[in-house]
């Protein structure tokens, strides 16, 4: 027994010809008797006589039908629940991410427009924090998923999908005698004041390596801890950074120029969710349209 019989008998009960059912439902007039047969089959009980091609209902298809009826509508309900689980329109009450500092400026409201035009009625929690802090968050399952930079070891209780990659790049005044090269060295920025960031960190441990190893003593103006303070401080003359060309090209909207920073050093971004879980389907539409403005705020200046 399956629904469109049940669809069938409804309908029979209602229009009283197989003709009238077979327009009303979309299906052919043998399709219709053919369903209705498939019923009294599974059944073992006849539903209709058949009288000079009318078809009279018995007492017991009208019992039968009032239950068709109920089970047909809690059958369109699961249907509509499905879909709106599908369009976010039920669903997770909220769904939580953490994403690094630097990108709550331009970036976050951007996706969250974008994701606003399919899921109006999700609601969004957003975390800023420092890698570690996001992989903490995810692990602990305080987020449904997290951006990050990705490190060598994962932390464990963590699934990482790689999503971007940035190179090394100098942050530049866009007046500043440094943009005439077509790439940087750290010789090129002796008695430079720089601008650096996070210090202690993995990143800037190897960058200060870099520096020992040219023999460059660093002059550092200004020690900082986000991307985005870095850019803006570029922006008003203070100095030059080095970073990651995935923020900078966040902040190219400032009077900034970026140049290669060499030797070149790379940086993979991912994202991370909680091992042994399944995302609802909100958090991953919102996964994938944070992919979709990564490829845009990566792609309007690449040509840059």
């Amino acid at each position: 027994m399956n629904f469109r019989q049940l669809e069938v008998l409804k309908t029979l009960l209602a229009t009283g010809s197989t003709i009238a059912t077979a327009r009303s439902m979309g299906l052919s007039q043998s399709g219709v008797s053919r369903l209705l047969q498939q019923l009294e089959t599974d059944l073992s009980l006849r539903l209709f006589e058949r009288d000079k091609g009318r078809l009279i209902p018995t007492p017991e298809a009208h019992i039968l039908a009032r239950d068709a009826e109920t089970i047909l509508l809690g059958l369109n309900r699961f249907s509509g629940l499905a879909e709106d689980l599908r369009s976010g329109a039920k669903g997770p009450e909220v769904v939580r991410l953490g994403l690094p500092s630097s990108m709550w400026e331009n970036f976050a409201p951007a996706m969250l427009v974008d994701y606003a035009r399919d899921y109006p009625t999700v609601r969004i929690e957003t975390f800023f924090e420092t890698t570690s802090n996001i992989a903490r968050l995810v692990e602990q399952k305080v987020i449904d998923f997290g951006f990050l930079r990705h490190e060598d070891q994962v932390p464990p209780g963590i699934d990482m999908e790689i999503v971007a990659t940035g190179t090394g790049v100098c942050v530049i005044p866009e007046d500043h005698p440094l943009t005439a090269l077509r790439e940087i060295t750290p010789k090129d920025l002796r008695g430079v004041p720089l601008i650096l960031i996070g210090r202690q960190r993995p990143t800037r441990m190897l960058l200060d390596q870099t520096f020992q190893r040219a023999g460059v003593k660093q002059n550092v103006k200004i020690e900082t801890h986000t991307n985005s303070s870095a850019c803006a401080y570029v922006a008003h003359g203070l100095g030059v950074a080095i970073l990651s060309s995935f923020f900078a090209n966040l902040y190219r909207h400032l009077p900034i120029v970026q140049r290669p920073f060499v030797p070149v050093t790379t940086q993979d971004f991912a994202l991370a969710t909680p091992s042994g879980t399944s995302s609802s389907l909100a958090a991953k539409a919102l996964m994938e349209t944070l992919k979709r403005q990564i490829a845009i705020s990566q792609q309007q200046t690449s040509a840059t």
